[in-house]
């Protein structure tokens, strides 16, 4: 017999609608971004960012979800119609996509998160949820929504903010709060220049994860509010969040890492090509601290039938050495070193790849050296190319991150228009 725990925070799942702001620039992430918003970019060898997000609703028994987009929506909105649509909508379950609606006056885009969900209430309240969870479309991390949303509830609270510790030294980039005993957020800064830090832990900031809980009525009440104030960015953090602490609404901080029982436990905010980079190298760690093997939470997507992936040898083997190779790559007599070779990536004869992201669909011709290098979707190498060796004659080709990560796409390398660049090569 099922207990009233697992009772009680089934029905909460059953009466929450998640949504998932999945329509941002990603302008940090450069040319990654050029054909495709940030949670559509690949990740992982063979996923999506947003599938993190996706498979965190429906691993926590939410089925019941709208998708928020608006920028270069396209490959996301085709990722999601091909690989999200077996939910059982005769049972109530479903993934909405839910284009920008341009209801104000001036048919304007979205002006902020909160501004994004206000021109969505209508469809909100048609499916009269009693609670809405509201989650970024653009971080890679596991977690069980049922406890964030079963702590909500048991403290009565107006609204919760999901959080964890961070470093100071990487917090400026989030919202950053103060609690008190009862984990009640009695202050709240949006990317503070220099972040306060946890009493007792001087080196340590309490950081939002952009995922927050209300009941469908607050949330309303808000977000109205909130639109009617001219001098307000219809931003989440840095107006509704705010305004609700000073008027003494009961704003709850839960801790991602005391729920999980894991000091540090994974959560990546991907937003720059370094970040992207380097939590994709994590992966390929002899003991990554993302499983993404876990068949109890499996993390979720598309992907078309593809043949196993074959190494030619003919007598010369390839060399592989903590890398993830996908479906449909054919490497031919070649080494790998911390590479990541995501669906049908074509490695000709003696390349030498080394720290290499290459997305779907990359070719790298014979006797190339590629460094340090990410390689969008269908990037042709030409033979014999060294890349991520010289700084300097990278730089005047590519894009360098401040790393000195080498970030590569078709436009690059003159793919579809009548010239290509000179890369140097091997002599």
């Amino acid at each position: 017999m099922r207990t009233k725990t697992a009772r009680f925070v089934s029905l909460l799942m059953q009466n929450t609608l998640a949504l998932i702001l999945a329509g941002g620039r990603g302008s940090r992430l450069g040319v990654l971004t050029d054909w495709r918003t940030k949670p559509a970019v690949p990740f992982g060898g063979k996923f999506r960012i947003i599938d993190f997000s996706l498979s965190n609703c429906l691993n926590s028994g939410i089925r019941r979800i709208c998708v928020l987009t608006q920028y270069k929506s396209h490959a996301l909105i085709r990722h999601i119609l091909q690989g999200w649509n077996h939910l059982n909508v005769e049972h109530g379950e479903f993934i909405d996509i839910v284009p920008a609606q341009q209801w104000l006056d001036d048919e304007s885009w979205y002006q902020g998160t909160a501004d994004a969900v206000y021109q969505s209430l209508d469809i909100i309240e048609s499916y009269k949820p009693k609670y809405v969870l509201i989650l970024a479309g653009d971080h890679v991390y596991n977690m069980d929504y049922g406890e964030l949303l079963a702590a909500h509830v048991e403290a009565q609270a107006d609204f919760t903010i999901a959080c964890l510790a961070v470093p100071r030294a990487q917090a400026s980039a989030f919202g950053i709060m103060q609690v008190d005993e009862s984990s009640r957020i009695i202050d709240f800064e949006e990317k503070p220049k220099d972040p306060k830090p946890i009493p007792g832990q001087p080196d340590m900031a309490l950081v939002s994860m952009g995922i927050y809980v209300f009941s469908e009525d607050y949330l309303r009440e808000h977000l109205e509010r909130d639109a009617a104030d001219p001098a307000s960015s219809h931003d989440f953090g840095k107006d509704v969040i705010p305004f609700a602490i000073e008027r003494g609404d009961d704003v709850r901080a839960f801790r991602f890492d005391a729920a999980s029982g894991d000091d540090a436990p994974y959560w990546r905010d991907v937003g720059t090509i370094d970040a992207y980079y380097t939590a994709n190298l994590e992966i390929l760690s002899p003991d990554p601290p993302l499983d993404m093997y876990d068949p109890l939470w499996p993390v979720m997507t598309y992907q078309p039938q593809l043949p196993p992936a074959q190494f030619i040898g003919d007598g010369v083997r390839c060399e592989v050495n903590n890398s993830i190779v996908s479906g449909g790559c054919v490497i031919d007599r070649s080494n790998l070193d911390s590479t990541m070779l995501f669906s049908n990536v074509k490695v000709h004869e003696g390349c030498n790849l080394q720290g290499v992201l290459a997305l779907p669909g990359s070719e790298i011709g014979a006797g190339s050296r590629l460094r340090n290098v990410i390689l969008d979707n269908e990037c042709q190498v030409p033979p014999g190319s060294v890349i991520g060796e010289d700084p300097q004659a990278d730089s005047r080709l590519f894009d360098v991150s401040d790393n000195g990560l080498v970030v590569i796409n078709r436009k690059m390398l003159g793919q579809g228009s009548g010239y290509r660049i000179a890369i140097r090569r091997e002599s």
